[in-house]
C-alpha cells in the first residue's frame, strides 16, 4: 500500500502578487528643503486592481466584517447601491506610495485628512497619487496633496498627508529596498514555503 505524501500547504504571504504599478514624476522647477532630493511639485502614483479577496483579507487584518462589504442584497438597497470595499483598502495604495515611492523608504504618516468622496468596488482600477506641496526646511517633513481616483476618472479620496521621511531611509527611488515584501519563511533556504 502506497501512502500519497501531501504537499505543505500554500503560504497565502509567499505566493507572489501583482503589484501595484508605480510611476514617478519629479517636477522641472520647484524648490529644495530640509528632504534631501525632494522639489516642490514632484508626483508619484500607483495603480491597482481591487478584488473581493481584498476585502476578505483586510478582514482577516482588521475585523471588519460590516456587511455592506459582505452582503450584496443589504448593499444593493444601502446608499452605496452595492458591495464596497473598505476604506483602509482604498486608503492603503497611499501607504505604497508614499512609503515605495514618494518621499520614499523611511517614510510614515504624520497625519492624514482624507475625505472619501465616491464608493470603491471589486473589480475597480485605482490610482493613488501623491504630490509633495511643501517641505520643512529644519526637519524631514513633507506636506503632500493625496488623490485616489477610479478608472472613469471620478475622485474616490482626496486630502492631505504629513510625512516624516527618516534620513537613514535613503532617498527617493534610489533607497535600498527595506522588506521584500515577504516574510522571511518565504525566502530560499529558511525551511519553508
Amino acid at each position: 500500500m502506497h501512502s500519497k505524501q501531501q504537499a505543505p500547504a500554500r503560504d497565502p504571504m509567499c505566493e507572489p502578487e501583482e503589484p501595484a504599478q508605480p510611476t514617478a514624476h519629479a517636477a522641472q522647477a520647484g524648490t529644495s528643503g530640509g528632504a534631501v532630493g525632494l522639489r516642490i511639485g514632484d508626483t508619484a502614483s500607483r495603480t491597482r486592481t481591487v478584488t473581493a479577496r481584498d476585502i476578505e483579507l483586510f478582514t482577516e487584518l482588521t475585523g471588519d466584517r460590516n456587511p455592506l462589504h459582505y452582503d450584496s442584497l443589504l448593499a444593493r438597497r444601502s446608499r452605496f447601491g452595492g458591495i464596497v470595499v473598505q476604506g483602509g483598502v482604498t486608503s492603503g495604495l497611499l501607504n505604497a506610495v508614499v512609503a515605495e515611492d514618494l518621499p520614499g523608504p523611511g517614510s510614515v504618516f504624520l497625519h492624514v485628512d482624507w475625505a472619501f468622496r465616491a464608493p470603491v468596488r471589486p473589480g475597480d482600477v485605482i490610482t493613488a497619487e501623491v504630490a509633495v506641496t511643501s517641505i520643512r526646511d529644519d526637519k524631514p517633513v513633507t506636506t503632500l496633496s493625496t488623490t485616489i481616483t477610479n478608472q472613469d476618472g471620478v475622485v474616490v479620496l482626496d486630502g492631505t498627508a504629513v510625512v516624516w521621511r527618516d534620513p537613514a531611509g535613503g532617498r527617493p527611488g534610489t533607497g535600498p529596498a527595506l522588506w521584500s515584501g515577504r516574510p522571511s519563511r518565504c525566502e530560499p533556504g529558511s525551511g519553508s514555503g
